[in-house]
């Protein structure tokens, strides 16, 4: 593993000035596909290639599940936007997410279409339990996992329970209008108030080398300066650690703070634009490993890295 000391900026072409917006929403018509697509490229080289066709396949389901006639997610109303607005909080209430039917008829159509995964013995009787499962304890134990609260014994449950949830909560923030969401908190999504999976650096036109963070949840992308921690908002002393000819090699590294001692993994997606947050997250799990051997730890969410 190599370590280097700050990244410094991507120049920016002479006529093409990074002006940034604050926020990107997701497109979940697109996204759950392109992530299976990413997961299936992925596996075909990489030695976590069984988890990885596995993931490929529930991202799949994600997608299809949005094909199935949905009803509409209760997204909030013009008074609860200005509300948060004014509270400087998120416009999406997760704690609401119980009471919309839409989730519950999410999880049901996600847990039937997953049943068509070619899965180990251990996840098809996870998934036996979550479609059997009561709506209130679907949301306790999906919200956990977003807060990064696991039970061992429970994970391959709340890896199901999370995919649903990400749908849902994909289909509130692509409701909203991306230029009135503003800041709420160091390392908190805009949108939904959700943890960060990742960051990337983009090469969108009119953005080019600038870095945008993931949701964990609700896959909204917000702006953050470059060679400043996701979590406490640090810039002193920031390095960054990749593994060697290994996954993700010159693509994916790990932002570490010295004075949080967490770390949330940057990806070069100017260099490679098929780089996705969740996917090449969980390829870069090597990573993962060898810093957790360390001080470091994850300051990232990802429900499909359970317990690492």
């Amino acid at each position: 593993m190599s370590e280097t000391g700050a990244t410094p900026t991507t120049p920016v072409d002479i006529g093409s000035r990074a002006e940034p917006p604050f926020a990107r929403l997701p497109e979940p018509a697109t996204l759950f596909r392109q992530r299976a697509q990413r997961f299936a490229v992925l596996a075909q080289t990489h030695e976590l290639a069984p988890y990885l066709h596995f993931m490929a396949g529930l991202t799949e389901a994600q997608h299809r599940t949005q094909e199935s006639g949905l009803p509409a997610p209760q997204a909030p109303g013009e008074a609860e936007r200005a509300r948060a607005a004014q509270h400087a909080m998120p416009p999406i209430d997760c704690g609401n997410f119980a009471e919309d039917p839409a989730l519950a008829a999410t999880f049901d159509r996600l847990f039937d279409l997953a049943r068509q995964i070619d899965m180990p013995g251990e996840a098809a009787e996870a998934l036996g339990k979550v479609r059997r499962m009561e709506s209130a304890e679907r949301v306790a134990m999906a919200n956990a996992t977003f807060a990064n609260r696991m039970d061992p014994t429970r994970i391959a449950e709340q890896v199901f329970l999370a995919a649903g949830m990400q749908i849902h909560a994909t289909r509130l923030a692509a409701t909203l209008d991306a230029k009135a969401l503003t800041p709420v908190g160091q390392g908190v999504c805009p949108a939904c108030g959700g943890p960060p999976v990742a960051s990337l650096v983009v090469g969108w036109q009119g953005a080019h080398g600038s870095r945008f963070v993931s949701c964990a949840l609700c896959a909204t992308l917000w702006h953050e300066v470059r060679v400043k921690c996701v979590c406490c908002g640090a810039t002193e002393g920031i390095r960054y650690q990749e593994i060697e000819n290994g996954p993700g090699a010159d693509l994916v590294r790990a932002e570490c703070c010295p004075t949080c001692n967490r770390y949330v993994k940057i990806m070069l997606q100017h260099k490679d634009g098929a780089l996705d947050p969740v996917a090449d997250d969980v390829a870069t799990l090597g990573l993962d490993l060898l810093l957790r051997d360390g001080d470091m730890r994850r300051g990232a969410v990802d429900p499909f890295l359970l317990g690492y």
